[in-house]
């Protein structure tokens, strides 16, 4: 009779040959601080700039970037335009374009020594006046009574 961790050590050298794609890949690399933030502010510019160009009808949608920093950073600002199309159903390019200012500002504070907790705070109060003044202006519209 075998051990099951015995039967596993066994087995996952044939797993990595046989299914590469089901074995994990955790990160390699782990950054902190101002290289971590200019990375990510990089990946933002690119996918700002990418989408910058295409403000109106037509819009990219897919992004690769070697880097794997700055494709968070890319990510980041994707998912924020992939929500605004789901709710909105219009303006991702206008809302891949905002954070990146929101972003950069941001890191310069954080950078110069402000406190990143109270900047989140200030930016979550400001978030929930901006719904409060979209419900208001929403309700006058004829397509939008949910």
């Amino acid at each position: 009779m075998l051990q099951l961790p015995t039967v596993c050590r066994q087995m996952r050298p044939v797993s990595r040959v046989l299914a590469p794609h089901l074995t994990r890949a955790y990160a390699k690399d782990v950054k902190f601080g101002a290289d971590a933030q200019a990375l990510m502010l990089q990946g933002v510019n690119l996918l700002a700039d990418a989408v910058a160009v295409t403000m109106g009808p037509k819009g990219r949608t897919s992004i690769d970037l070697k880097d794997k920093t700055k494709y968070i950073g890319a990510k980041l600002f994707q998912g924020v335009a992939n929500n605004t199309s789901e709710e909105a159903e219009d303006g991702t390019t206008t809302a891949t374009i905002l954070p990146r200012c929101i972003a950069k500002e941001g890191f310069e504070k954080i950078s110069k020594g402000a406190n990143p907790v109270e900047i989140r705070r200030r930016n979550c109060f400001l978030g929930c006046c901006w719904c409060g003044l979209s419900v208001n202006y929403s309700r006058s519209c004829s397509h939008r009574n949910s």
